[in-house]
């Protein structure tokens, strides 16, 4: 179990590098790598291997390793997954394609929609019908079945979705087609709705189970690959994975649901988050994780991430709500923005600069990388504008080379402005992207704690906490490796979902108690395989909604069986939640809860590693050496003292602007704010004087 093991690794691979730390007992080792896109275990394992150079460990000393990878989210968005095929309800072939009423943009007549993964001839229809409350209405067409079957296997079809109406109330029609093709098509991937989503509302349902069955020959190929390198160097230690809510689970549970990783690194950032949260007695917090690919935000509240049941990848209109593939799983809620190292800043078609959703990735990577790249990023502004040693970068691993990021930047215009505004501008985009995510939670963003980590993060903080009106930043230590640290912070989790509607005035208390009851027992199985006889904690939840709505509310069940007594409970969380969200309620109105949820985590996440004592620090740390960067605000060049973080201890103090150096990331501390070392060895910025304040002469 990861909460009891000694020797610990957590694996992130992202877009850009593959960050894997190892926690022996009170030493923690870390290394970042460029991701190996074509094969990602290959930078995973070298990175392992180092560690435990490092630590001067074997494989065989390894007791636990958790991790999370980008892999699904790749397949989805690049469309390289499997071969696969939709089987569904006759006449409900063309759910995937007709999606539903919303429209991200109202009057784009040319809106353009996501594709369907599945191609519309491998869509097919067989007769069967089960009503909404469950009942049979017309048998399932075995025949039609068996003939669909042979079409997919001539097709090439890899891996097949099925998909019936209204079978999250009765799987029993899902259940016999995925029999019969199994007979006649040995070897294929099915994925089936009733397990994978059994949820209300057929185009969410059907879209994430088409998703499920796209990416599951991938991963399960990727893990099994990674499972056998790792036995091969004689590590025997369980392999377990992040969700995308959170939790880790079994290797044998992400191949069945491969479609919950989707945002497992993402959610490793934010269980990190929610840590230093506690460490730092930070009960509001943005979590603020910027890597080389994407930037990431997420609010942390009593220490605990704010989750949603829905998700939208590949989004095909810039990042806007509404123009992706929906994903109906559980997961961190949180807003995600093309805005990295490596994105990619570019002239539009009205000449103006424009930075972003594309990034240049770990091959070839930005232009200063010297590997190929050509095209102006993130890291190349950062690096024209001082904020980056060129010659210490990575640890000196890979030196920069200042004069390709100038020709790159270039092909836009001459001069440093040029590095400015890019900079400028993918910070106005990440503090646009967290004001919008605030508003629409209902919830302020100014005057909250920023958690910044990620290898890009620490270097934007200061400047986008100006932009949010926030006076309060951390920097962990280990911030540029913050994911992998989380999935080492995380529960062994796992929660499910059933829509089964029920009008709270007339609760049927005995068949929700039955239908919990079987769900409470479905999910702690797939605890247990992981966790073993580890305690564990319960949480029921139900979506409600006004009869007549299109969105629902969470409320909180009780952790037992529910009693006619309850509803009055039920309503009054009801009522206090949509207030929250609405500032009213609607009097007289019925309320029904079609959803119904269950979460099992085993055990207590690991605690931090303790940091070791620290000798009585000056109360002024000393700089070693002087830097020229350019001022955000007011574009002027001044030379600034540089920092190496290893030399800052509990206690020391500084005014900016400085920068904060160490292997895998850099902070700048502008001008506004002053730093002082809290007792964890996090960096924490507070605001010394308003962000409007004019410039001293």
């Amino acid at each position: 179990m990861p909460s009891l093991a000694q020797n610990r690794i957590g694996a992130d691979i992202g877009g850009t590098f593959t960050d894997v730390v190892l926690e022996a007992g009170q030493r923690r080792h870390r290394v970042k790598l460029l991701t190996t896109h074509d094969a990602p275990e290959r930078a995973l394992l070298r990175a392992v291997d180092l560690l435990l150079a490092q630590a001067a460990l074997g494989h065989a000393d390894i007791d636990v390793i958790v991790h999370g990878t980008t892999l699904a989210t790749n397949a989805l968005i690049e469309r390289r997954g499997a071969r696969t095929a939709l089987l569904t309800t006759a006449g409900l072939r063309d759910v995937l394609e007709l999606g539903d009423e919303s429209r991200f943009d109202q009057y784009d007549i040319r809106i353009e929609k996501p594709t369907p993964l599945v191609p519309r001839p491998w869509r097919i229809g067989v007769p069967e019908r089960i009503a909404a409350d469950g009942a049979i209405l017309q048998p399932i067409d075995r025949d039609a079945v068996l003939r669909a079957a042979a079409f997919f296997r001539a097709q090439g079809v890899q891996s097949v979705a099925i998909a019936f109406l209204h079978s999250y109330r009765n799987p029993v029609h899902e259940r016999r087609a995925a029999e019969w093709l199994l007979d006649a098509m040995p070897g294929v991937w099915i994925s089936l709705s009733c397990e994978v989503s059994p949820e209300l509302r057929e185009y969410q349902r059907f879209s994430t189970t088409a998703a499920n069955a796209y990416v599951q020959p991938v991963v399960a190929g990727y893990l099994a690959r990674l499972e056998q390198q790792l036995r091969d160097r004689g590590c025997a230690a369980p392999l377990c994975l992040m969700l995308s809510s959170g939790g880790i689970t079994t290797v044998d549970t992400a191949c069945r649901f491969p479609v919950r990783l989707v945002e497992s690194g993402p959610a490793g950032g934010a269980v990190f988050a929610a840590d230093i949260a506690r460490l730092s007695a930070a009960d509001r917090v943005v979590a603020f994780d910027m890597g080389g690919t994407t930037a990431k935000l997420c609010l942390i509240d009593d220490f605990l991430p704010h989750s949603a049941q829905s998700f939208e990848v590949g989004r095909v209109h810039r990042f806007r709500k509404g123009s992706g593939l929906p994903l109906r799983i559980p997961v961190v809620e949180m807003v995600e923005i093309g805005a990295g190292g490596g994105s990619i800043a570019r002239r539009d078609g009205a000449g103006r600069i424009a930075v972003g959703p594309h990034s240049a990735g770990s091959a070839p990577g930005p232009a200063c990388y010297g590997n190929g790249g050509t095209e102006p990023t993130v890291t190349d502004a950062d690096l024209l504008l001082g904020r980056l040693d060129a010659a210490g970068f990575a640890g000196g691993s890979l030196p920069l080379d200042p004069a390709r990021a100038s020709a790159a930047m270039a092909q836009l215009a001459s001069g440093e402005e040029v590095a400015l505004a890019i900079s400028e501008i993918v910070d106005e985009a990440m503090a646009s992207a967290a004001r919008v995510h605030a508003v629409e939670q209902g919830i302020a963003i100014g005057g909250r704690t920023m958690i910044a980590f990620g290898g890009a993060a620490p270097l934007h903080a200061a400047r986008v906490a100006e932009k949010l009106d926030i006076a309060r930043i951390v920097i962990p230590k280990d911030a540029a490796v913050g994911s992998a640290v989380g999935f080492l912070r995380a529960p062994i989790a796992y929660e499910i979902s059933q829509s089964s509607r029920h009008l709270l005035s007339e609760l049927d208390t005995d068949a929700i108690n039955t239908l919990l009851a079987e769900m409470s027992a479905t999910v702690h199985a797939v605890v247990a395989v992981a966790a073993g006889d580890a305690a564990r904690e319960e949480t029921r939840t139900a979506f409600a909604r006004y009869v007549g709505q299109g969105a629902d509310i969470a409320i909180k069940l009780p952790p037992r069986p529910l009693t006619p007594q309850d509803a009055s409970a039920l309503l009054e969380d009801f009522s206090a939640n949509y207030r929250a969200l609405y500032s009213a309620i609607v009097p007289n109105l019925p309320i029904e809860i079609l959803t119904w949820r269950v979460r099992v985590a085993a055990g207590r996440a690991a605690a931090s590693p303790p940091c070791p004592p620290a000798a009585d620090p000056p109360p002024l740390a000393r700089s070693m050496q002087m830097r020229h960067m350019t001022d955000a605000q007011t574009g002027a060049r001044h030379a600034v003292p540089v920092y190496d973080r290893a030399s800052l201890t509990p206690g020391s103090s500084l005014r900016g602007p400085a920068i904060i150096t160490e292997r895998d990331t850099t902070t700048i501390v502008t001008r506004h704010f002053h730093l002082h070392v809290d007792d964890n060895f996090s960096l924490v910025l507070t605001r010394s004087l308003p962000s409007h304040a004019a410039p001293a002469p």
